[in-house]
């Protein structure tokens, strides 16, 4: 039995104000290419399938256009809800979908009942547990005490009656105690979301949705697939893919990743404005097709710094600046000194709590003839 992981499509999604539309549709594309390639049994989609609760109409039309394309080749797909998702709008017409073969989870309520493929093998039983929190399950088992999201996934799981002989395969959204997260994702206070791995136990594999970064938790067979995107800088070193994974005879799970190349990477770059701009017009090194977060080094701000360097980084998303100012972190103190002082000194304390530096002597002059000028003005 071939089956393919997806998880965290979130479809819609804008980062630093670019929509990311265009780079889903393309991603997509490629995800089904896969398919055809490699004639998976089934597809695996864990959650966060939309990255608001109410997705825009182009959002929508994008997984409508996915869904159809998936319905058309020879396999069964399952979706469920996650955290960004609203589950009530996802399960809407999931009933009439299960005859294209989209089974999507309902809405919670207290019984997941096997969706079951079958193989020379046997049978495989699917769970489809959407994202749940305690308040989720808590009115379901009245006589069960439900305080973390261990209990609630633990009375959850516990009431799906899993037949321990056969191959069982579970997909959720959730956060795995031990995985590690990045910028990009929700996080709770207090890790209250945290679930144990024990609590999976029971199954052959665990196709889990929530974390962008692809790995596993606890042994080989809980895993994140993580986003076919990169959805912030965070994210700028994982290295995006697809996960494969053929269940053998009960016992028998191999699994293997097809990297997912975008239509444009998300890039880091660092140095002075100068050193950027020779490397993107002189050395040609520049990235004419990537989004960019750029650090300049500079002391001084560099006026009208974004649009000068999309010239040569046309899709920078993000300027930042690393110097003494900004390494300084100095937080103004409105109640210090009350002696009188004059302007000038002011101003020269002013900027050096703000720059992490002191005035240089022309900018200092500049000040003074300034600040002379203003009161010749008013006298």
């Amino acid at each position: 039995m071939k089956l393919i992981h997806l998880s965290d499509l979130h479809l819609g999604k804008r980062v630093c104000g670019f929509s990311m539309l265009e780079d889903q549709q393309y991603i997509l594309a490629e995800i089904l290419r896969m398919i055809d390639q490699e004639r998976p049994d089934g597809v695996l989609i864990a959650g966060d399938v939309y990255d608001k609760s109410v997705p825009s109409a182009e959002a929508v039309a994008l997984l409508d256009d996915f869904l159809v394309r998936l319905s058309k080749r020879d396999l069964r797909v399952f979706v469920i809800s996650g955290n960004h998702d609203s589950p009530e709008r996802m399960a809407f017409g999931g009933r009439l979908m299960e005859r294209s073969g989209v089974h999507i989870a309902p809405v919670y309520n207290g019984a997941v009942a096997p969706l079951t493929l079958t193989d020379g093998f046997g049978p495989v039983n699917i769970y489809l547990l959407p994202f749940i929190k305690p308040v989720h399950v808590r009115r379901f088992f009245p006589e069960q005490e439900i305080v973390t999201c261990t209990d609630a996934l633990s009375a959850a799981i516990g009431a799906m009656a899993v037949d321990q002989e056969q191959r069982n395969v579970l997909v959720t959204h959730q956060f795995v105690t031990g995985a590690a997260r990045c910028d990009s994702e929700d996080v709770s206070v207090g890790g209250s979301d945290n679930v144990d791995v024990s609590a999976f136990d029971g199954f052959d594999y665990v196709a889990l949705g929530h974390l962008h970064g692809p790995q596993q938790v606890g042994r080989e067979t809980v895993r994140y697939c993580g986003t076919p995107l990169k959805y912030s800088f965070s994210e700028a070193g994982h290295h995006k893919s697809v996960t494969v994974v053929e269940l053998g005879k009960k016992g028998s799970v191999a699994l293997r990743t097809l990297p997912l190349i975008p239509r444009r990477d998300l890039v880091e770059l660092r140095g002075t404005y100068e050193e950027l701009t020779f490397r993107g017009f002189y050395e040609g090194t520049g990235y004419p097709d990537d989004y960019v977060h750029i650090t300049l080094t500079d002391e001084d701000d560099i006026p009208g710094a974004v649009n000068k360097l999309r010239i040569f980084y046309p899709y920078l998303m993000k300027l930042d600046y690393d110097n003494r100012r900004t390494r300084a972190g100095i937080v103004l103190d409105a109640a210090g000194d009350a002696r009188p002082r004059a302007p000038l000194e002011l101003l020269e304390e002013f900027y050096e709590k703000q720059n992490g530096q002191p005035m240089r002597d022309e900018q200092r002059a500049f000040a003074r003839d300034l600040i002379e000028k203003i009161w010749e003005g008013e006298a």
